[in-house]
């Protein structure tokens, strides 16, 4: 094992239904997409599932989409999760502490869980009415990037234990077109 990155790129991006559901499914597809390329999946899985299911809850619109992308970041050893939605005016702000809510709520622990798994993260608008809540990963010292075909598109035959669907490739293009249905 080396202890460099090496210089294949991960770029994972999908649509997915602003439900339960799809955050679920966010987070299995991040988990499929890492373990096929040799990445640790822990602290990725848990953040793509809280941001994910920010996205659902916070910034649902009925019939629009979030869109997750998980992919290497510009500085080497870094993993960027990124999750879109169409609710820029619920954003969280970043420049503060995440709430900390009272001992006894069952819920509003989210982004406290992406701030002390991250190096960093924070909110990015535009254009409008879009907003991207991302965080970056270390990876730990060592870790390889292999593989070098999407986990998802080897997901479709029927013996897959999963059975995920595969998923869709997107462009900015194709997020405004479909958005804006």
């Amino acid at each position: 094992m080396t202890n460099e990155i090496a210089t294949k790129s991960l770029d994972f991006t999908v649509l997915l239904s602003s439900t339960r559901r799809g955050a679920r499914l966010a987070r299995l597809l991040t988990v499929a997409e890492l373990s096929s390329r040799g990445l640790p999946t822990e602290t990725a899985a848990q953040v793509v599932g809280e941001l994910a299911a920010n996205a659902a809850l916070h910034g649902r619109v009925p019939g629009r989409s979030f869109r997750l992308r998980v992919r290497t970041a510009d500085a080497p050893g870094v993993l960027r999760v990124e999750v879109t939605d169409t609710r820029s005016e619920r954003a969280p702000d970043a420049a503060q502490p995440p709430y900390v809510p009272p001992v006894e709520a069952e819920s509003g622990r989210g982004l406290l869980l992406v701030a002390a798994m991250s190096e960093r993260w924070g909110v990015t608008y535009g254009p409008l009415p879009r907003k991207t809540v991302w965080a970056e990963i270390a990876l730990p010292v060592g870790v390889v990037l292999t593989g070098s075909r999407s986990a998802a598109s080897r997901c479709r035959t029927t013996s897959s234990p999963t059975n995920l669907p595969s998923p869709i490739r997107v462009n900015e293009a194709n997020l405004t077109d479909v958005q804006a249905r």
